[in-house]
């Protein structure tokens, strides 16, 4: 019998300890062997619920019990969570991790921990939710050299870049219907400033391409400043605006990184997801693209992937050697105004005969209402700084600027 801890019981924690109740005999099919949850650390009382016996807030107790040898860390954040993790591995417990800070901050460091401990540290449930792609890219994409990877990673986001799409609905107007159905937080910094799809690009990114790329060092735009013109824009273009997550890997072996909206045409293979799901694209030189699909979140669907991980350990008898990457000193990371893109402009105080002369071909948008002064475009290719220095020249400074990728 294999018995497992599980470090906090919120959301997901719960969803652990439930799946694992609910699926036990397909769940030990699977594993071969018998499960256990042991214990279940928390610092709160659940005096109701039917694990009464398991808890307990005593981290030690988990670490010191020789029984337990599968760990799954649920609380998030860095503090205490790394520290736990640390201990436990170098205490020769496999740890898995639905926490995506966590990961990303600090991926690099506790992947070696592992391997020199001979234990496991999986994270299937830190990109994706419920969606399998950390697994299929170190193992079933293997024989690829993967170029790019890009995707739509924060469904609160998505969520509300839908409702702005198909409803009109104002920005603010979206975020609080979000928060209203449980899909942002009562504060949503972390999903609508980028910084949640930022970690999961920086897993992504170093999983690929083998060497540590830091939150950061990774340039990141939110969606706060989208308005309904620019949808409107997009929609006369052709596309539709979404936030994506996007590392390359450069000739040399350096990778630029971002998070930020984006101009997608609307035959783009992300274009078309909407509402709380994610769609993430991975480019291989054998396969092309693979675009992996679900919901990104939720309390089940990232349980399963918890749960999928526990069962790896337990049927592995040492450490997994392809899931692995180095660790870097922050410098892997190409400046992000150096890549060459197209971009959307919306501008006003400038004829369209003075945007023709300093900024070359370009594709001029309309919109319904489209006020008199206000121009909107699709530039050429050229650099963030080359684009900068000539709306120098223009001397005006762009009502909204947003970049536009082809996937």
């Amino acid at each position: 019998m294999v018995k497992v801890a599980v470090l906090g019981h919120g959301v997901v924690g719960s969803g652990v300890t439930e799946l694992i109740s609910k699926n036990k005999k397909s769940i030990e099919n699977r594993a071969g062997q018998e499960i256990e949850v042991k214990y279940i650390l928390d610092l709160r009382d659940f005096p109701d619920s039917p694990y009464q016996e398991k808890f307990t807030k005593d981290f030690d107790q988990i670490l010191h019990d020789p029984e337990v040898s599968v760990v799954a860390e649920v609380m998030g954040g860095l503090s205490p969570a790394f520290d736990y993790v640390m201990a436990l591995l170098k205490q020769g417990k496999s740890v898995v991790t639905s926490n995506k800070e966590l990961v990303a901050a600090k991926g690099a460091e506790l992947l070696a921990a592992a391997k020199a401990h001979n234990v496991n540290f999986f994270f299937e449930a830190s990109v994706g939710g419920g969606i399998p792609i950390i697994r299929p890219m170190h193992q079933c994409l293997a024989a690829n050299e993967i170029s790019e990877v890009a995707g739509i990673l924060n469904g609160t986001t998505n969520f509300i870049l839908t409702k702005m799409i198909e409803e009109q609905m104002p920005f603010d107007d979206a975020l609080h219907l979000a928060q209203e159905l449980g899909y942002a937080e009562r504060d949503p910094a972390a999903d609508v400033e980028g910084q949640d799809a930022c970690r999961k690009i920086c897993i992504l990114a170093s999983l690929a391409f083998g060497q540590h790329i830091y939150p950061h060092t990774v340039h990141t735009e939110g969606i706060a400043k989208l308005t309904l013109d620019d949808v409107a824009y997009a929609d006369s273009w052709g596309g539709v605006i979404k936030l994506i997550g996007r590392a390359k890997r450069l000739p040399g072996g350096r990778v630029t990184a971002s998070v930020y909206p984006a101009f997608l045409n609307r035959h783009s293979q992300l274009a078309g997801i909407n509402d709380v799901f994610n769609g993430i694209l991975i480019r291989g030189d054998a396969t092309g693209d693979v675009v992996f699909y679900g919901r990104g979140a939720g309390k089940f669907p990232t349980a399963s992937a918890v749960v999928a991980d526990i069962i790896d350990i337990i049927k592995s008898n040492c450490t997994c050697k392809s899931l692995s990457w180095k660790d870097s000193d922050g410098g892997n990371v190409e400046d992000y105004q150096a890549e060459v893109l197209r971009f959307y402009l919306k501008l006003s105080g400038i004829s369209r005969a003075q945007a023709e002369e300093v900024l070359g071909q370009a594709e001029y948008l309309a919109r319904a209402g489209q006020p008199d002064g206000e121009l909107a475009l699709v530039t050429d290719k050229m650099s963030e700084y080359a684009l900068m220095e000539k709306l120098g020249r223009l001397g005006v400074q762009p009502l909204s600027m947003i970049r536009v990728l082809d996937y």
